[in-house]
């Protein structure tokens, strides 16, 4: 079969399905996700012509590569429960609600600035996994919860993990190609120069972005979860959340150009989070107005999944009031081991160098390992053991943490454990695993796309990069797959190739707010399972915005304010944002 339109359509089928069963007829995870391994097993063998060994060997790899975000997810469920059977849940209540008991503010403040500098630290969906079940502690809705934490999983992931998307994912996808040494020759630089460039466009692209994002999240949290449901409830923190944006992503533009990419979201949200807490403190920018949930009583059901807010707490009573430095240390030994593991190079070596897994399946080149040691999940159970000494815990309450976690960890695994299987067959259908077409189903989709957009390119090509992370899991990975086909398809069409794949890396970064690993995880630490496909819904807002915005700026970057398609996309976005906010303060008005 060599037309290319109906390969992309039937390349397309499996995240269709995905798509249509999750977010248009609102299913379960657990049950979407079986009939897309389903779908794409049969697009693999019937037409791409995939051997049965690469279909099991890739099945294997996703099995191994599922139990390793298991190993995550019940790591934080481990961390929770051991706070909340210590008492220490208590003090870091009443901690953020001492800066400001506004659920904007605190949104804001934990989800923004903390989980941009989780993800900086560790990256791969850990900041969700540990900001959701922070905010279910304080009070939010689960739904609520997850939702903040999948709306920050954007701006600071191009350089989590300490940039592993663009040391690994960039540079792993660009290396070898004669084509980028070519360019690199031309600009008069060494290729990892070429790719600090290319990390340099991608912060400036994230920063003109992903600053808005604080004003996103707290007008669509009120707007979904206010007792008057109104998203103009929002606005009234516009002043803080512009500065919280600029407190994160101007920090982060100034540590990747005078430190290098490593430093950007690390430094960058942590620097914006003493910025922003300090200035809180002393009423910066406060709101006049305190908005809140409305009472637990009026909330729908489905906002709350298995665990409620305050579930298994132990009374103060029962344990005296915690310190806030020993109620706060597992979160700061958590971040400081993060950091340590991932910028110190002999101890990364150390941990990293432990594995479990295999290689070479059924005599295919794919295997898989997970490293118990250097996974976040290791992290935190390790914090989890210190933890039971360091609040002195009795062994009644050690072991009902453990059953605690234990108990919620089951409504991810059926989701992530076919999930996961589905994204490797999905990938691993290129000829270099012996299918018989000339590309695999990801840059099928990809070439299609190219082909239909000629010299407008830059729009999309974001749009391809959220494409890899929500059928991968990964920005990492998105930039693996599509890194040198957008540095190609960049130079067919005579624009700055580095510019094309920037916007790859924002597009990739955008997308881990609706992948299907990142959402299933992020509602499992909150024992909020089967509303996958409501949390997708809400995130696909922010996402359209981003990489319309995202487009539109890599298209002036690379041909130049004039009047173009980019200057009128992007003319186009402001008038119907201005529009929007005109529109929510008349009804706040009213």
């Amino acid at each position: 079969m060599d037309n290319l339109a109906l390969l992309g359509l039937f390349a397309l089928a499996p995240i269709l399905v995905v798509g249509v069963l999750l977010v248009g007829l609102r299913w379960p995870a657990a049950y979407a996700m079986p009939i897309g391994y389903l779908v794409v097993v049969a697009v693999a063998t019937l037409l791409w012509g995939v051997r049965w060994q690469v279909v099991v060997a890739s099945t294997i790899q996703g099995l191994i590569l599922a139990v390793g975000l298991l190993y995550i997810i019940f790591g934080a469920l481990l961390l929770l429960a051991t706070l909340t059977k210590s008492g220490a849940i208590h003090t870091i209540r009443a901690t953020f609600t001492g800066i400001s008991p506004d659920r904007r503010v605190q949104a804001v403040i934990i989800g923004w600035l903390f989980g941009g500098f989780i993800e900086g630290a560790s990256g791969f969906g850990t900041p969700a996994a540990v900001v959701a079940p922070l905010l279910l502690a304080l009070g939010f809705p689960a739904m609520a919860a997850v939702f903040v934490g999948l709306i920050i999983q954007s701006t600071p992931v191009s350089f989590g993990a300490v940039a592993t998307p663009i040391l690994v994912g960039v540079n792993g996808g660009l290396s070898g190609s004669a084509e980028v040494a070519a360019r690199a020759g031309e600009l008069g630089v060494a290729v990892p120069e070429l790719v600090a460039r290319i990390g340099w466009e991608t912060v400036v692209l994230h920063a003109l972005t992903g600053t808005v994002i604080p004003v996103f999240l707290c007008c669509m949290l009120c707007g979904f979860y206010g007792g008057r449901r109104r998203f103009a409830d929002g606005l009234e923190v516009l002043p803080f959340a512009l500065f919280a944006g600029l407190a994160l992503t101007v920090p982060s533009v100034l540590f990747n150009r005078f430190l290098g990419v490593e430093f950007t979201s690390l430094l960058g949200g942590l620097t914006g989070l003493f910025i922003v807490v300090a200035a809180a403190r002393r009423g910066f920018l406060m709101p006049k107005t305190t908005w809140d949930f409305p009472p637990r009583e009026e909330w729908p059901a489905r906002w709350s999944g298995r665990l409620r807010p305050g579930d298994g707490d132990v009374e103060v009573g029962e344990t005296g009031r915690m310190g806030v430095a020993r109620a706060w240390a597992p979160y700061l030994m958590v971040a400081a081991i993060l950091v340590a593991t991932r910028t110190v190079p002999w101890l990364k070596e150390t941990l990293s160098a432990v594995q479990v897994g295999v290689g070479d399946l059924f005599g295919t080149s794919i295997g898989e390992a997970v490293q118990p040691l250097y996974s976040p999940g290791g992290v935190f159970i390790l914090v989890c053991l210190v933890t039971c000494l360091l609040h002195r815990m009795s062994r009644a309450r050690v072991a009902a943490a453990w059953r605690m976690a234990g108990g919620q960890l089951a409504g991810a695994a059926v989701a992530l454990l076919c999930a996961v299987p589905l994204v490797r067959v999905f990938i691993n259908s290129g000829p270099e695993f012996g299918a018989e077409m000339t590309a695999s189903m990801p840059l099928t989709l990809a070439e299609g796309a190219a082909g239909l957009a000629g010299a407008s390119w830059p729009l999309l090509a974001p749009w391809i990069g959220a494409l890899g992370a929500f059928v991968a899991g990964s920005n990492t990975v998105s930039n693996l797959m599509f890194s040198l086909f957008q540095f190609s398809t960049g130079e067919r069409i005579g624009v700055a190739p580095e510019t094309v794949v920037a916007a790859q890396a924002v597009g990739g970064a955008a997308g881990n707010m609706v992948t299907v690993h990142n959402v299933v995880a992020a509602s499992a630490v909150v024992g909020l399972a089967g509303r996958e496909g409501d949390m997708i819904r809400q995130t696909l807002l922010p996402l359209a915005y981003y990489l319309v915005m995202a487009g539109a700026l890599a298209y002036l970057m690379t041909y130049g304010i004039g009047l173009n398609p980019g200057l009128g996309v992007l003319a186009a976005l402001l008038v119907v944002l201005a529009a929007v906010v005109v529109r929510m303060r008349a009804t706040a008005a009213r």
